[in-house]
């Protein structure tokens, strides 16, 4: 494929760097003089007209920013006499000429290259010899649009920065999303149902939406979902918009953007979750692959603040999660950023680790997440996915679709898909990347996706299921045993009572007063007479002991006892037992009192619920949902796998005899 070799031929060329740049700063280098060879590809077919123009009005007298654009076809344009292959001409003035080249470029592009400092990087090249020859290198490289497509200019761009971080040791899925992961999500995100609104359809000639990226690398995402549009709608158009935090990432984002003619504003650098770059806007679509498991310790502040201050104003008004994971903060983020509902509503596809389903118990910041997608109805489904499919990380993961105007057949209702089976095997293994999901098996999850019906009314059982939005919560209730203890003095019991810190310097003096207590060895239930008897045993033999001392020592030698008499407070009511104190989490669809009398009631002879502090919980148990029971082998399997490996032992042993 021309994606390919043009890849391995642009890769090759890092060749010339090696002893001057250390292998991490290759990309550093060949990346942006690949984005300038492609965007002198593009300029090429009305390369000579800009120029003409240019001539005409250089003198200010209209503005060429203004003029060129419709010149050039493109929201870009270049007004310097040389091109990349005119440049291979000239090797005594290569530097001078380069910087002139790159100083004609209108101001939206020069950012590109000001991301990679490229005029330092120019300079340090030509003094070390190696500027020219990576002139004619890139001059032999043909990526014109005819040629070359935007979404292989994008597979090229992710395959040099795979092997760049591969060979720098650092981690190159930070940095794309697996192309047919993203095909797989843009297909979800586009699917239509039968029963939705024909007005939100992108079927409608003239449709025009927006997709937004929060994380958006080097633009793949985006630029799958409008080649998605391209091919499956191509009376609608797609306004691609993004922001990255990484500087080189986003500056191939936005070359890509720009030869696309996408608004080059709508591209943002910097860090989604402190600095929102598409503030108080929102959006149709959203897509991300956020981070797996990344602190977000750095941004905690600001965080916090929006949170404390803003509260549901603000992104993050439902919870935060903890300080370990920041993946749910992108997930409040992009709920934030869905259209209105009286706007036509927005759907989201998000990638997340297997944590989000179920980290955090009831009232946790995790949980309150999950509350506030699933009772507001946002959560439309959940696909598992396969393992080994990224490049740095062979963890499970899941794509969450939500949406907040979702259709008739499906509103109160979230699909679980288990996709864990459809991969295929790769031919070479990329970093921990070991499968792929073939174009087919894409499809037959779309359409378990797009049937909306449970997997028992299908051939699918068990590979699709629908459930009640309640079904995934639960309140946690607070199960309360009551103290019931029993005192005696046995050398077990002294021993226990006598290891407390402030008994420490009267340890032996008490022990010798108390083991000859005939009268309190016995198990006794009042606790006052039995402290009355410790305190007269230990002023017979002279032991003075402060109150503080004296309760110490009495809870010490007290022991947990179901056959003792409850222990109330001055009003009569039995005091808790901290130590016994224990929760339930009871389903939603179930009534509490029904589940009390008959999960906890039989169990327990002493006990009360303090309804206080009952809390609304939601997991998302996906593992339990889809797991299949697998019987033992029989005893005869395994007897006879035993036999062949002593057989096959023994043999060894044979030979080893012989030797």
């Amino acid at each position: 494929m021309a994606e390919n070799n043009n890849g391995a031929f642009i890769w090759s060329i890092a060749n010339l760097l090696r002893g001057t740049y250390k292998q991490s700063d290759y990309g550093k280098i060949v990346l942006p003089f690949t984005i300038l060879s492609r965007l002198d590809a593009v300029l090429a077919p009305t390369k000579d007209a800009v120029l003409a123009e240019y001539a005409k009005y250089k003198d200010g007298s209209i503005p060429v920013e203004k003029l060129l654009p419709a010149i050039s076809k493109h929201d870009f344009y270049n007004t310097s006499l040389y091109t990349v292959e005119k440049l291979s001409g000239d090797p005594a003035n290569v530097r001078a000429n380069l910087l002139n080249y790159l100083d004609g470029f209108s101001a939206n592009v020069r950012d590109i290259f000001d991301r990679y400092d490229f005029p330092a990087q120019i300079a340090r090249l030509d003094e070390n010899d190696l500027l020219y020859l990576l002139i004619q290198k890139f001059a032999a490289v043909d990526l014109h649009p005819d040629r070359v497509s935007n979404t292989e200019m994008g597979l090229i761009f992710e395959e040099l920065i795979r092997r760049f971080a591969e060979a720098s040791n650092e981690t190159a899925g930070e940095h794309f999303t697996p192309r047919e992961v993203v095909r797989l999500m843009v297909s979800l995100l586009f699917t239509e149902h039968a029963d939705e609104n024909p007005e939100k359809s992108l079927s409608v000639p003239g449709a025009v939406r927006t997709v937004y990226d929060p994380t958006a690398g080097t633009g793949g995402m985006l630029s799958v979902a409008d080649d998605y549009v391209r091919e499956h709608f191509p009376q609608a158009s797609l306004t691609l918009v993004g922001q990255e935090l990484n500087a080189e990432s986003f500056a191939i984002a936005k070359a890509d953007m720009v030869i696309k003619g996408q608004a080059i504003e709508n591209i943002i650098w910097g860090d989604t979750l402190t600095n929102d770059g598409h503030l108080g806007k929102t959006f149709d679509y959203g897509l991300s692959n956020p981070p797996f498991g990344v602190e977000w310790k750095k941004q905690q502040s600001f965080v916090h603040n929006e949170y404390d201050q803003r509260g549901y104003d603000g992104r993050f008004g439902p919870g935060l999660p903890r300080v370990s994971d920041g993946s749910l903060l992108f997930l409040m983020h992009l709920v934030k950023k869905m259209r209105p509902k009286a706007q036509g509503g927005g759907r989201v596809g998000i990638v997340l680790n297997g944590s989000p389903l179920f980290t955090g118990g009831a009232g946790s910041g995790e949980s309150n997440i999950r509350k506030y997608v699933i009772e507001n109805d946002l959560l439309d489904a959940i696909i598992a996915m396969p393992t080994d499919l990224f490049y740095n990380t062979g963890i499970a993961t899941y794509i969450w679709i939500l949406d907040n105007d979702k259709p008739t057949s499906r509103k109160g209702k979230v699909q679980l898909i288990d996709a864990t089976d459809q991969w295929i095997k790769m031919r070479k293994s990329l970093g921990s990347k070991r499968r792929l999901i073939s174009p087919e098996q894409i499809e037959h999850i779309v359409q378990l996706y797009g049937n909306n019906r449970n997997g028992a009314e299908t051939t699918d059982a068990d590979a699709s299921k629908i459930f009640s939005t309640a079904d995934f919560g639960y309140t946690t209730i607070t199960v309360e045993r009551p103290q019931q203890f029993s005192w005696a003095v046995t050398p077990e019991r002294l021993q226990l009572a006598l290891a407390a810190k402030n008994l420490a310097t009267l340890a032996e003096q008490i022990e010798t007063a108390l083991l000859g207590l005939s009268t309190v060895s016995e198990r006794t239930t009042d606790a006052a007479a039995f402290t009355t008897h410790i305190k007269k045993a230990l002023d017979s033999a002279g032991v003075t002991v402060a109150a503080p001392q004296l309760k110490a020592l009495i809870a010490g030698l007290a022991e947990r006892d179901e056959t003792a008499p409850v222990v109330t407070d001055t009003k009569g009511k039995p005091v808790a037992d901290t130590s016994l104190r224990d929760t339930e989490n009871v389903p939603l669809t179930e009534n509490v009192d029904t589940y009390i009398q008959r999960e906890i009631a039989p169990h327990v002879e002493h006990f009360w619920v303090d309804r206080t502090k009952d809390k609304v919980g939601y997991e998302i148990p996906f593992t339990r949902h889809f797991y299949k029971y697998l019987p033992p082998r029989s005893l005869d399997e395994i007897d006879a796998d035993l036999n062949k490996l002593v057989q096959e032992i023994t043999v060894l042993l044979g030979e080893v005899e012989r030797s």
